[in-house]
């Protein structure tokens, strides 16, 4: 297995490679092209991809240009007509799929999607629900009904609700949250703290359920009774087929991993009728074991640094006041 700084030199490479060919990027394609394609051994997280991208930043070879408070990047030899040119070609594309009238359909997808596949098991008790799927198409958003935020005295705080509360014979209540967008799933971000902290205040085991969910999460999130899914794509509407078609395209967003509708498709189907139900019992155990850690993280404020820590150790069985060295979540 590379090493840390070997990873971070192929993230380095593989940036000023891409940039060259590509011109100026996004964020988000240059992760797209590093860390979801390109042969297995040279895909690099976001969190190495990012440290790696800051050191070119300051040593100059790669220029940061923020355009309507968007970043994108560029090599320091590009020639300004040719940048511009690709620019015109890409920010178009870009603002119309960040239109909040566009993301808000694109997060119905997935939960349709999640929520066709729910429907479809018997073994769990699902609440939560799409009201009009029959009468339109997705070029508008379809009526929710919320699942409910209190339980048997319990409540989330404030105007937070999950996406679908479910319930399992043995395991109790389930917590889903489902996040169709680009951005991977790193522990520290605010909606797996967020999941964390409505499942803790329901006594629901949490379940995530998210296009890309890195290493480091899953780790340290299994122990915990934390069930996670990933789809490995993102869904768009199936109305927005053209816009989809450019955001795909390799010469201008290159996100290659957009699929059209809301059918949950196979592979989610099998996560939600077969191995969440079989899973969630021993999940359930395991929540309960680590409820308090998960209380300290998502609740209470305690650090990554801590909470990765004493996770590692109890689940080895030491001792959890020891110090401990991390290499951190991002």
């Amino acid at each position: 297995m590379a090493t840390r700084s070997e990873r971070k030199e192929i993230a380095r490479r593989r940036l000023v490679n891409i940039l060259q060919k590509h011109t100026v990027a996004l964020g988000r394609t240059l992760e797209q092209k590093i860390a979801d394609a390109g042969p297995y051994n040279q895909r690099i997280d976001p969190h190495i991809l990012t440290e790696a991208r800051r050191e070119l930043i300051k040593e100059g070879r790669i220029i940061r240009l923020t355009k309507r408070n968007i970043p994108w990047f560029h090599l320091d030899n590009t020639p300004p007509t040719t940048l511009t040119e690709r620019l015109q070609e890409q920010e178009p594309i870009h603002q119309a799929i960040m239109r909040q009238a566009f993301t808000k359909r694109v997060g119905q997808a997935l939960e349709i999607a999640a929520y066709r596949a729910f429907c479809s098991q018997e073994t769990l008790e699902t609440f939560g629900r799409f009201h009009d799927l029959e009468t339109h198409d997705d070029s508008t958003l379809f009526r929710k009904e919320e699942p409910p935020t209190g339980i048997s005295g319990r409540e989330i705080p404030g105007d937070r609700k999950l996406d679908f509360l479910a319930r399992h014979s043995t395991a109790g209540w389930v917590g889903i949250e489902i996040k169709n967008i680009r951005e991977w799933m790193y522990i520290n971000r605010l909606e797996v703290k967020e999941l964390l902290a409505k499942c803790l205040y329901l006594n629901a085991v949490p379940v995530l359920i998210a296009r890309r969910i890195p290493y480091v999460t899953r780790r340290i999130l299994k122990p915990c009774g934390v069930l996670v899914w990933e789809t490995y794509n993102q869904r768009y509407p199936a109305a927005d087929h053209e816009l989809a078609t450019k955001a795909k395209d390799k010469n201008l967003l290159g996100f290659h991993d957009i699929r059209l509708g809301n059918e949950p498709g196979p592979y989610l189907t099998k996560f939600i009728s077969e191995i969440l139900p079989e899973e969630l019992p021993d999940a359930r155990g395991r929540f309960d074991d680590y409820n308090d850690l998960l209380q300290g993280y998502a609740i209470d404020g305690m650090s990554y640094e801590e909470f990765a820590a004493r996770v590692r150790r109890r689940e080895q069985g030491t001792r959890e006041d020891d110090d401990w060295e991390d290499e951190g979540p991002c």
